[in-house]
C-alpha cells in the first residue's frame, strides 16, 4: 500500500472504532484458459472473513465469462438498491422491507447478460440438496437474488454464457477462505472505460475488501466491475483505468470531456453494469439493509465516473448475518459499506488480467 492508502485505512478503522466505543493493447495475449491462475492475492481483506459467508467462482474456459456465488447457508437479512437504467436482476422485489421473506441464502453475480440469471437456479439446486431454504412446510425454498452484467461481446461466441450448471459449480467451489480476484467468476469478461468505444476500453474484474472494527463489527464488499465510465483510485482521485486516448498513452477523462464538449461516444446497447454485494456481521432489519445498500452506492460513484447511466445496470445487494449482536450504528455501517465498495472496485481493476486488445491496469 502507498502511504495515502495506509492513511485512508487508518481513517476507516478510526471511524469504526468510534462505533465500537459507542503495456499497450494487444501486447499481452495469453490463452484464456491460462488466465485463471494469474490473479493476485487479496491484500485488503475479504468478505469471507465474515463468519457464515462463503464465496465461489465459476470461470468458463471457452470464453471470458463466469459467475460468482455469495452464500449464507444459515441465512442473512437482505437488501438491495438498483441505480442503473438497464438492470438485469432476479428477486429484488422480495428484498423490499414490506415483503414477507426476511432472509436470503445466496446471491449470484453473473456475466452473460440476462441469460446469466439462470445461474441462480443452480444455486437453488445446491442449497436444496442441503435442505436450506425458506420453510413452506412441504419444502424448503432457497431464496437467491441475482444480478448480471453484459459481457457477450468478449470472446468469440456470445452463446457461451453462464447457466444453471455454472451457478451450481460456483457453489460447489465456495470457500470461507481467501478467494481469487481479478479476471475470474463474474469479473471474467468485465471491461471498463467504454465511453470512447470498446477499442479504447480496459479490463475490469471482480474484487473484494473488508474492514474489522475494534468491537468485532465487520463490513465488506465484493464487486464485479464492468463500467462504461473511468475507474478512480478513491484515495488519490486519479484515474487508474478507463477510456484511453487514441494512442493508448493515457486517459481521455470522460467526465471532463463531457463537461467540455457536451458529448462522448457511447454504444446505446446496455453493455455495461457494475454489480456487487455488501456483507456485514451486523444485526440489521430489512429496512436497515436497504438503507446500507443506498449509501453503498456512494462508494460506487466515488470509484466510477460516470456511473448509474441509462446503459448501466448498477445494482448493490446487502447481506447481514447478524452474528455481531451489539447494536449497530447504521450510519457507521453505511459509511464503511461505501468505503469497502470503493476499495473492492479498485481491487477488481488492479488484479485483473488483460485480454487481446484489452489491456489491464498491470499492463499499463
Amino acid at each position: 500500500m502507498t502511504d495515502t492508502n495506509i492513511n485512508r485505512r487508518q481513517f476507516i478503522k478510526g471511524v469504526a472504532g468510534v462505533a465500537g466505543g459507542g503495456m499497450a493493447a494487444g501486447a499481452f495475449r495469453p490463452a484464456w484458459s491460462e488466465l485463471q491462475d494469474m490473479n493476485q492475492s487479496n491484500e485488503s481483506g475479504s468478505i469471507t472473513e465474515i463468519d457464515g459467508i462463503k464465496v465461489g467462482h465459476f470461470t468458463d474456459t471457452r470464453r471470458p465469462t463466469g459467475c460468482t456465488a455469495i452464500i449464507a447457508e444459515a441465512g442473512a437479512v437482505g437488501g438491495v438498491d438498483v441505480r442503473g437504467g438497464a438492470p438485469g436482476t432476479r428477486e429484488t422485489d422480495l428484498l423490499n422491507p414490506v415483503r414477507m421473506v426476511q432472509q436470503v441464502h445466496a446471491i449470484m453475480l453473473s456475466g452473460g447478460s440476462a441469460f446469466g440469471l439462470d445461474t441462480a437456479s443452480g444455486a437453488m439446486r445446491y442449497l436444496e440438496e442441503r435442505d436450506i431454504g425458506f420453510d413452506v412446510r412441504i419444502a424448503k425454498v432457497p431464496i437467491v437474488p441475482a444480478a448480471i452484467l453484459f459481457d457477450l461481446g468478449i470472446g468469440d461466441d456470445p452463446k457461451v454464457r453462464p447457466d444453471a450448471e455454472a451457478g451450481y459449480q460456483a457453489c460447489l467451489a465456495a470457500t470461507d477462505g481467501p478467494i481469487a480476484e481479478g479476471s475470474v467468476g463474474a469479473g471474467a469478461g468485465a471491461t471498463v472505460g467504454k465511453a470512447a468505444g470498446s477499442r479504447r476500453s480496459m479490463k475490469g474484474g471482480i474484487g473484494t475488501a473488508c474492514v474489522t472494527a475494534p468491537d468485532g463489527l465487520r463490513v465488506g464488499a465484493i464487486m464485479a466491475v464492468n463500467a462504461v465510465g473511468d475507474i478512480y483510485d478513491y484515495t488519490t482521485g486519479k484515474i487508474v483505468a478507463g477510456a484511453r486516448t487514441a494512442d493508448g498513452s493515457g486517459f481521455i477523462n470522460v467526465a471532463a470531456q463531457v463537461r467540455k464538449t457536451g458529448s462522448f461516444h457511447i454504444d446505446p446497447t446496455p453493455q455495461n453494469t457494475t454489480i456487487g454485494v455488501v456483507v456485514t456481521n451486523a444485526t440489521l432489519s430489512k429496512t436497515d439493509a436497504n438503507r446500507v445498500a443506498q449509501v453503498g452506492h456512494d462508494g460506487m460513484a466515488r470509484a466510477i465516473n460516470p456511473s448509474h447511466l441509462q446503459g448501466d445496470g448498477d445494482t448493490l445487494f446487502v447481506m447481514a448475518t447478524g452474528r455481531h449482536t451489539d447494536d449497530a450504528n447504521l450510519s457507521i455501517v453505511s459509511t464503511l459499506a461505501a468505503e469497502m465498495v470503493s476499495e473492492a472496485i479498485v481491487r477488481a481493476i488492479k488484479t485483473a488480467t488483460g485480454l487481446p486488445g484489452i489491456p489491464a491496469y498491470r499492463d499499463l
